[in-house]
């Protein structure tokens, strides 16, 4: 028997269950199948047709990291049968019309976002992944690899802080050891670990080295432009022998700004600080007088490239909360249409 609280799973946290289920942890999702752990151990397992795949089903898809009831099968693929609540998540920015957010991720502790210290180091990048790690629900974490690759990275570091206020930063070194001891603090017992990051950022050579062996495939990068390719085909949990678990996904580079709001204004506290100090509660920052944020970029305050990039990825949550409430009015549109049509065929019943 397998216990669940290893996995992270706190039976407090979910009171009451359906009759015939147990606990299970979702530890990697592929197209139609899910791979699961329970206290049986390691098994397979489908969705529950009648729960999640009619017209007017509320229940979420789960995810890797999800934890999920399931009706457990020795002989087959066992079904799930409800998704529990979320703590934190990744959700896409482009989801399937009809049923809301895409979630990628699910119940994690801690985002390490990595990034390089060579060509593909990245600023706007950063402040990106910023906004999604704080509006997960989790914990962000800036790991700086390859610091072995650059003689002086102060300039980089700098940079780094003057966009993650109040962000811990660790500047590590796969080869050479260098900053790993801070890294391997955040290795504890129960804790989830999502990483996010472009393809070429050592993610994976610094989970194997975190891990004390070779579980994630290596690639080398590209010499014209250091970037590399995923070496990630499919969203995995994987458990540490330090009980710690690392949930690595693919594609994340293409991660949108999806109802990011609150974390965006996370990750631009400093930004957010001024826009409350205008003279007029309607500022538009354009010519009104009393303008704090006008004022601090005039005394050089905030810079001008921050505050383009503030209202360049302002622009982009507006256009996706839109998106969602145009996503949700028509699955409500289509809730309403599946209810009318069991209302009607009842009544021709009972006419009968």
């Amino acid at each position: 028997m397998i216990d669940l609280a290893l996995y992270g799973f706190d039976d407090h946290k979910y009171p009451g269950s359906i009759p015939g289920t147990i606990p299970a942890r979702i530890i990697a999702a592929h197209r139609e199948r899910y791979d699961i752990l329970c206290e049986n151990g390691e098994a397979s397992a489908q969705l529950k047709a009648s729960v999640y795949y009619i017209d007017y089903a509320d229940e979420p898809y789960p995810t890797v990291g999800d934890f999920v009831l399931i009706r457990y099968n020795p002989l087959g693929e066992s079904q799930i049968m409800k998704t529990l609540p979320r703590t934190s998540y990744f959700a896409r920015k482009d989801p399937d019309v009809g049923r809301g957010e895409q979630i990628i991720a699910a119940n994690f502790d801690y985002v390490f976002i990595f990034s390089s210290l060579n060509e593909d180091f990245n600023i706007k990048r950063l402040e990106r992944y910023l906004a999604v790690a704080h509006q997960s629900g989790a914990e962000p974490v800036i790991i700086l690899t390859k610091a072995d690759l650059i003689e002086n990275h102060s300039t980089m570091l700098q940079q780094t802080e003057q966009v993650a206020i109040g962000t811990k930063i660790l500047v590590v070194s796969v080869k050479n050891g260098y900053g790993m001891q801070e890294a391997e603090a955040y290795l504890q017992p129960g804790k989830t670990i999502v990483c996010l990051g472009s393809s070429g950022v050592g993610k994976s050579s610094l989970i194997n080295q975190l891990a004390g062996e070779e579980i994630m495939k290596v690639n080398t990068i590209r010499d014209d432009d250091d970037k590399g390719r995923h070496t990630t085909t499919h969203r995995q949990l994987i458990l540490l022998k330090s009980g710690t678990m690392i949930i690595d996904t693919p594609g994340m580079r293409e991660l949108g700004l999806w109802s990011a709001d609150s974390g965006l204004d996370e990750a631009f506290a400093d930004v957010e600080a001024f826009l409350g100090q205008c003279k007029f509660n309607d500022c538009t920052h354009q010519n009104e007088p009393g303008c704090a944020v006008r004022a601090a970029l005039r005394r050089g305050d905030l810079s001008r490239e921050r505050w383009q990039r503030y209202l360049q990825l302002k622009e982009e949550v507006t256009y996706s909360e839109n998106k969602q409430k145009f996503m949700q009015q028509r699955k409500e549109w289509s809730k309403s249409i599946a209810k009318k049509n069991r209302q009607m065929k009842k009544a021709n019943q009972i006419h009968k």
